[in-house]
């Protein structure tokens, strides 16, 4: 028999730790190579764990709720035959010096009393040392305060030395300015309205997704000066095609031919002519990618959003995107996406004419510029033109809603980009194949 220590991989590129979820096996259950062990949650995504050894499960190392750094030992598996000779659980080393992990804030206020007005500090999503929650303590400052300081650590986490500078500069009447993860300064946010609340009132506490959805939708707000052009575009040719060949796809594919992935396409081509759309900003530099990775909204039965990626989107064809937008929303609905696949995107689509809206003003996913919303596609009287002159028809019509970074996107590119993607749809070959 040999002890084997798994550790926590890696799950994303720019993902350096995940919270321990829930255990699938327990101490002395028998684990297959590859069967999931345990459910791990990082900032991007929700995913099972798979042993990597063959055996039982001897130990395990770090509870549900622990924040565990990639790398870290999390449990031990008793194989058969020889070992790696790299575990030993009988030395004197102890389960938290093997498995260094980062307590929930939660977890800290419970070992540690603490005022009453203190204790939603510690329930942040965002981390904080105990070196830093004991100077935050015996400096008096507010849970506000704290979420609103700057930091330079790993991960923007807050050092000693960014907690110390924000005391330095509270001592003068300039309050502190809130830094983005861009570097650009920008207001402090107004403190929250009191809420009035009934006898028959419900009240919901937010789960951990709709926490950093809300987060991340202020960040943006207060990152982006948002700016909608809108421009209406017919789709005639495009809806007539689709349903041309939406049974034959799925006769051959086994899936729905929609039409998020044939206006995809025209993003990406539109991207091509206008490439200073697919652009991010780090401080004062513009960042201009070279991929296209579309991400594409997708809402899940919670009522949750998230937004996987599809990457590369600018070497596949219509039928390629198709078989990528289906697979990736049904993996996202059964909540088997992988942290790569929320990974990298440089512009985004979101269809919010599958719940019947006409038009939106989507908010931007930093660090990307710029968002489109895909309306519902309407029958509506127009205007055409014939050989014989004007005539009046019923034709398929929609909204497309472009936000963009105003600091960086004026308003001559964020509507030409749109106009652009318009026209792609307008003239959609009717007579390309699958």
């Amino acid at each position: 028999m040999a002890l084997e220590k798994m550790v926590m991989p890696k799950m994303g590129e720019s993902v350096m730790e995940g919270t321990i979820l829930t255990w699938l096996k327990q101490v002395g259950d028998t684990i297959e190579q590859d069967e999931s062990v345990l459910e791990v949650a990082t900032d991007k995504v929700d995913t099972e764990v798979p042993a990597t050894h063959a055996g039982v499960l001897k130990e395990i190392l770090v509870q549900e709720g622990d924040v565990v750094q990639v790398g870290s030992p999390i449990c031990v598996i008793e194989t058969e035959g020889e070992g790696s000779g790299s575990t030993d659980t009988s030395g004197t080393e102890s389960k938290e010096e093997a498995a260094p992990v980062i307590k929930e804030e939660k977890q800290v206020v419970a070992a540690t009393p603490m005022a009453a007005d203190d204790k939603s500090r510690f329930e942040s999503d965002r981390f904080y040392s105990p070196l830093v929650k004991n100077i935050a303590k015996e400096e008096n400052v507010s849970n506000e305060e704290l979420e609103r300081i700057p930091g330079t650590g790993k991960d923007n986490r807050v050092t000693k030395k960014d907690i110390l500078n924000y005391l330095e500069t509270r001592k003068t009447s300039t309050p502190a300015p809130v830094v983005s993860n861009n570097g650009v300064a920008s207001p402090q946010p107004k403190p929250s309205v009191p809420v009035s609340i009934g006898g028959e009132d419900e009240i919901i506490e937010m789960d951990r997704m709709r926490k950093m959805i809300a987060e991340r939708m202020v960040d943006s707000k207060r990152i982006s000066p948002h700016v909608t052009s809108f421009v209406e575009a017919d789709v005639t040719n495009l809806v007539t095609w689709r349903n041309k060949h939406k049974n034959d796809f799925k006769n051959r594919y086994g899936g729905s031919l929609t039409f998020t992935p044939i206006m995809i396409e025209a993003v990406v081509k539109a991207i091509k002519d206008y490439p200073m759309i697919n652009i991010q900003v780090d401080g004062t530099k513009i960042v201009k990618k070279k991929d296209i990775n579309i991400g594409m909204a997708v809402a899940l039965p919670t009522g949750n959003l998230i937004v996987p990626v599809i990457h590369n989107a600018d070497q596949l064809n219509i039928t390629g995107i198709t078989l990528k937008v289906n697979d990736l929303a049904k993996r996202a609905r059964d909540n088997k996406l992988k942290p790569d696949d929320l990974q990298g995107g440089t512009y985004t689509v979101s269809n919010v004419g599958s719940f019947g809206n006409v038009m939106g003003t989507p908010i931007i996913m930093q660090p990307q510029v710029g968002i489109l919303a895909l309306g519902a596609i309407q029958k509506k009287p127009a205007v055409i033109e014939t050989p014989t002159g004007d005539a009046i028809a019923i034709r398929y019509k929609m909204f497309l809603s472009h936000s963009y970074d105003h600091r960086v996107v004026d308003g001559a590119l964020g509507g030409m980009f749109v106009r652009r993607v318009a026209d792609y749809l307008e003239k959609f070959d009717i007579n390309q194949d699958l």
